[in-house]
């Protein structure tokens, strides 16, 4: 055998590479807020480019302390980088120059540069007419599924391991920290199955909703790989309900989601409007 031959290298397998464009699609996700009064500063940056604290409080018509407080509170929060510059100086009546003193210049870090304008919703809108558009229901079956497993991969991190009923109370907190406006309630069903029922009082996708309910099947789908468990959509605004009801058997075991509904959404589309 050669010991000089190159090893052969091995492909990625799928598995890795549905991984690693979930963890992109997460970090891609994840935009910063802002306070109102750190917004305009923000701009100046990204407008201007490095720029010292003089001229900030300028621009601001503040003192420098305070635009120093709100620089250091970016800088903690990673969205504000500092770099340190030396500037020259006139020395003697020669007209030597020496060494100036140092001065700090801010910049947006990369994590600042994606405070920047939001236009995700108009494009998702037009991303879901164009899925809308395929005539194949296979095709969009399998669309759909994917499109929930990439939604449910931007939170699998924060909902990770636990009982059932962690797993569902760290999901009903990741809607509430996106103005999603929900709650359980849990009840027995007559041949004694505990069942929770996740109320969506706000509808995320609003917009998408109006053109298709296909957008229903990939949120459920989305609950579905979340918790684990088969899910079903009890009640839907677009069926003239008041809200939006998903239904979980905590059953354990008996409720997995290859059980009692398909995991492909088509429940979901049977009524999708034309």
């Amino acid at each position: 055998m050669n010991s000089s031959a190159t090893p052969s290298t091995i492909p990625p397998s799928a598995a890795d590479a549905r991984a690693s464009s979930r963890a992109s699609l997460t970090q891609s996700a994840k935009r910063p807020e802002l306070r109102a009064s750190d917004s305009v500063l923000v701009e100046l940056l990204r407008t201007n480019g490095q720029t010292g604290v003089g001229e900030l409080a300028s621009a601001l018509r503040v003192t420098a302390t305070a635009v120093r407080q709100r620089l250091d509170r970016l800088m903690r929060e990673g969205i504000v980088t500092r770099e340190v510059v030396i500037t020259s100086a006139e020395g003697s009546s020669g007209g030597a120059r020496r060494r100036g003193r140092p001065a700090h210049v801010y910049g947006l870090t990369e994590k600042g540069e994606r405070t920047g304008g939001d236009n995700f919703r108009d494009l998702a809108v037009v991303l879901w007419s164009e899925i809308r558009r395929v005539e194949s229901p296979e095709v969009r079956r399998g669309l759909l599924s994917r499109i929930g497993s990439a939604m449910a991969g931007l939170y699998e991190d924060q909902v990770a391991d636990g009982t059932l009923h962690e797993r569902l109370d760290r999901v009903v907190g990741l809607l509430r920290e996106r103005q999603v406006t929900c709650g359980v309630e849990f009840a027995t069903e007559p041949g004694g199955n505990r069942l929770a029922v996740l109320t969506n009082h706000v509808c995320p996708y609003p917009e998408i909703a109006d053109l298709d309910r296909g957008i229903c099947a990939a949120e459920r789908m989305m609950f579905q790989e979340l918790l684990g468990t088969s899910v079903s959509l009890a009640s839907c605004r677009l069926d003239g309900a008041d809200c939006c009801r998903f239904a979980i058997p905590m059953g354990g075991e008996a409720g997995k989601a290859d059980g009692g509904h398909a995991a492909d959404g088509s429940e979901d589309q049977a009524h999708s409007p034309s």
